[in-house]
């Protein structure tokens, strides 16, 4: 289990380099990222976490690439390049602002249950929100509210429990929201790394 964590904790830990630890990810590892943006900061006080934000690591091994699978509240559903967060994120040619980790299940799933997870996640990949959708979202939030089951809009927790329920592998007993906090205190996760 990954234990709750304050933030003086997480500055504390020595983040370890993205080249010595990427042969190390996995997929089906999680990163969670506690961000100094304000929206970050918004959704870490609404639900009372210090994460803000949760994916699904994928790692590609034919191109050799290392790619998170999340539901990003601009972009939707998305993929995109690890290096990318640690190095130019959104574009700004400039790293995330913030602290990422990562987290591995235990136990480790089987290789045929993680491709049905990351199908799932993949077939998910869709239009960006529109400003609408982020306010959606953002009430949904305030209001601990789920999203509706045909709904293709997810807060980055939800997608994540949607993906790895396709694996049997499950957070909650019900399909309500489920918070961050509840996906990293959970039995079946496993802090590995902060990064850099």
């Amino acid at each position: 289990m990954a234990q709750p964590i304050t933030l003086d904790q997480l500055a504390q830990i020595p983040p370890r380099k993205y080249k010595i630890i990427r042969n190390e990810l996995q997929t089906g590892d999680l990163i969670f990222c506690n961000g100094n943006y304000f929206f970050s900061k918004i959704i870490q006080k609404i639900t009372k976490s210090n994460w803000n934000h949760v994916g699904i690591i994928y790692k590609d091994e034919v191109l050799d690439r290392v790619l998170v699978l999340e539901s990003e509240n601009t972009y939707g559903v998305r993929l995109v390049p690890l290096s990318k967060y640690l190095r130019d994120y959104h574009g700004t040619n400039k790293p995330y602002k913030g602290k990422i980790v990562a987290a591995r299940l235990h136990p480790e799933i089987s290789t045929n249950r993680l491709q049905k997870s990351i199908s799932f996640g993949l077939d998910a990949l869709t239009k960006p929100n529109g400003y609408i959708e982020v306010i959606r979202i953002a009430i949904r939030l305030l209001f601990k509210k789920s999203r509706h089951n045909n709904s293709r809009n997810y807060i980055s927790s939800e997608f994540v429990q949607t993906c790895l329920k396709q694996a049997d592998i499950n957070f909650k007993d019900t399909d309500n929201t489920i918070s961050l906090e509840e996906i990293w205190n959970n039995n079946q996760i496993e802090f590995l790394y902060r990064l850099l």
